[in-house]
């Protein structure tokens, strides 16, 4: 799947033609690198190009990762993923834009880690109602999981039973989102409703 690497800007929302107020999310979309070219006929034994995206210091780049940047004749990147039967003809080490990959009207899928939100109790890790309500002697319970166990068969808690813990912070893919506008002087990509991360979290987008 074709894709690059991107960084989310933040929402907002613009107009369609037909005059409804659409929420979108704005993506800095590059300009990637291709850091590394693949081919089914070499000791890969598959067709991907692997991309990068951001700047990272010298200083906190191993001397392998200083090694693989060299052959592409790049800086080092902060950010590294691999797309698989990419269809363009670009070599290692330039530059692949937001126009060399994505049109308008484009359904893409967006995979990023969702914001963490620590530990979270059953209401809103799992959208629990609570026990009861807040009258007859219920002044604790409003926001309880209520019973999680049987009686003395089989005695125990089953695995997966849904609890209180720690929520988000997960490796998200949200499929079937629609790109709505393209900035190519600002390498900004518009996407319809919302997508894993906060402000300024790497994202990855493929079509």
């Amino acid at each position: 799947m074709e894709g690059l690497i991107g960084k989310k800007v933040g929402m907002t929302s613009i107009y369609k033609e037909d005059g409804r107020n659409v929420a979108c999310t704005v993506v800095e979309m590059g300009p990637c690198v291709i850091t590394q070219v693949k081919s089914a006929d070499g000791k890969d034994g598959y067709d991907a190009l692997q991309l990068g995206f951001g700047e990272r210091k010298d200083k906190h780049t191993t001397k392998p990762m200083k090694g693989h940047f060299a052959k592409a004749n790049i800086t080092p990147k902060k950010v590294l993923a691999e797309f698989r039967d990419f269809e363009i003809d670009k070599k290692l080490g330039e530059e692949v834009t937001v126009t060399d990959v994505f049109e308008e009207g484009d359904i893409v899928t967006v995979t990023g880690t969702s914001k963490g939100k620590g530990h979270q109790g059953v209401v809103k890790r799992h959208g629990f109602g609570g026990v009861g309500q807040a009258t007859h002697g219920q002044h604790n319970r409003l926001r309880a999981p209520g019973a999680i166990g049987a009686c003395s068969y089989p005695a125990r808690v089953f695995k997966g039973m849904r609890m209180a813990g720690r929520t988000g912070g997960k490796r998200v893919s949200v499929p079937k989102l629609e790109v709505l506008k393209i900035f190519p002087e600002k390498n900004l990509l518009l996407v319809k409703g919302a997508i894993p991360g906060h402000k300024g979290a790497y994202v990855i987008v493929k079509k």
